[in-house]
């Protein structure tokens, strides 16, 4: 039996390419799910909308939609699909819960992401209470996580950036190199290990969770140090999402200098469209467009990211004999990435624009959810004391020291490009 299960087995990696353009040809041919609703004020709020038995329906078909999916996935890469059946009701459950409590406006005004409560939710049940064997094997965070990702490339469209102009696009790539370089530099000077400095140089570089998501995945990381970076992402988003604002007030910068300099220093998207609309319309508007350039760097530092890992960390006779062939950088090389890149590739340029608008919240939503059941089974199978008592506090310096640098260098760049 086992010999047969592995016989129908496919990598993991080209399995979530798979799954990933299943969803998207779904969505773009046969069903597109409807988004459920989950924002909420108060506790009418939250019984009238949220917990409507139209929107209790729509959870419903999501669930079976995705249960079938995960399914799919499990059967391919040849584990267990029975267990899948039994535990996957339970995560979905956790994540519904999370993405609830994200959903309230106070906590979104706070800028905290459903992937923080999912992961919360998933510690504080995974240590407190004695999860059986089968249940933490049935857990597939690298599927989810991969098939968000794939997904995510539906998002990154390259006629928005150009559209914006060169000057965010210059700023993107300065930003983004330089930063990177030195949190990197940063990371190997206070000895923190290579997969927490990728996680960490992305992180603070490019776009926050997204960045450090996509790297932890090109190099096939460690979930409990990803956690531990996008819970840094997270906490200093809050601090900056409300101070840079008050301090370019103060100082009378302009709104276009303002809305560069959020952009591009600030990790997510969310907190920079919040920090911008503190600011005004110019400043909403520059502050977008600089952190979508970011974004759309994404898939080119993730497949560069892959290629140098796949070469640094191949300690095979043959790699230390000679320098890796193109056929052992193949070999290694996680193919979600090229998921992700044809995603970009096919949704900037061969789907009509109508189109994309029409199924881009559907993708955004399956996109978000997938990335939540990740973080939950993350947290189910995380111990607190990993996650938190045995990382030294030189991660979390070197992450607030490059933090530090970006906030200085971006400011920098974005007198040079858009100060008058």
């Amino acid at each position: 039996m086992s010999q047969k299960t592995k016989q129908f087995s496919i990598h993991e990696d080209w399995t979530v390419v798979i799954l990933g353009f299943l969803v998207i040809g779904i969505s773009l041919f046969l069903y597109l799910p409807t988004v459920p609703v989950f924002k909420w004020s108060n506790g009418a709020d939250l019984v009238g909308d949220v917990l409507a038995f139209e929107n209790l329906k729509t959870l419903l078909v999501q669930f079976v939609y995705f249960i079938s999916i995960g399914s799919i996935g499990i059967f391919l890469v040849g584990k267990s699909v029975k267990n899948f059946l039994l535990g996957f009701p339970a995560v979905y459950l956790l994540t519904v819960v999370a993405l609830i409590l994200a959903g309230n406006t106070f906590v979104k005004g706070l800028n905290l992401e459903a992937v923080i409560f999912s992961l919360i939710i998933g510690l504080f049940i995974g240590n407190f209470f004695k999860l059986p064997e089968w249940f933490k094997t049935a857990l597939s965070t690298e599927i989810f996580v991969k098939i968000g990702l794939v997904l995510l490339g539906t998002s990154v469209i390259f006629s928005d950036i150009l559209k914006a102009g060169s000057l965010g696009l210059i700023q993107a790539l300065v930003v983004v190199l330089s930063v990177w370089y030195f949190a990197f530099w940063l990371c190997k000077k206070l000895k923190v290990d290579d997969e927490l400095a990728l996680m960490i140089s992305s992180a603070v570089s490019i776009c926050g969770v997204s960045a450090a998501i996509a790297t932890s995945g090109a190099i096939k990381g460690d979930s409990k140090k990803l956690s531990y970076v996008i819970s840094m992402v997270l906490v200093t988003a809050i601090p900056m999402m409300i101070f840079m604002p008050i301090i370019a007030k103060y100082f009378h910068f302009s709104e276009e200098v303002t809305g560069a300099w959020l952009g591009g220093s600030i990790d997510t998207t969310g907190a920079v469209v919040a920090s911008g609309s503190l600011v005004g319309e110019t400043a909403l508007k520059i502050s977008t467009i600089v952190k979508f350039s970011q974004n759309v760097l994404l898939g080119i530092a993730a497949f560069a990211i892959s290629v140098y890992w796949t070469y640094t960390q191949n300690k095979s006779a043959e790699a230390v004999e000679s320098k890796p062939t193109l056929k052992v950088i193949w070999e290694r090389f996680p193919k979600f990435v090229i998921g992700f890149i044809a995603a970009s590739l096919i949704f900037s340029f061969l789907i009509a624009p109508e189109v994309r608008d029409g199924v881009k919240d559907s993708l955004k939503n399956l996109q978000g959810l997938w990335f939540a059941l990740a973080f939950t089974s993350i947290g189910l199978e995380t111990n607190f004391k990993d996650l938190f008592s045995n990382n030294s506090k030189k991660p979390l310096y070197a992450f607030l020291i490059a933090q530090s640098f970006n906030v200085v260098i971006t400011l920098i760049i974005a007198f040079l490009l858009f100060g008058k």
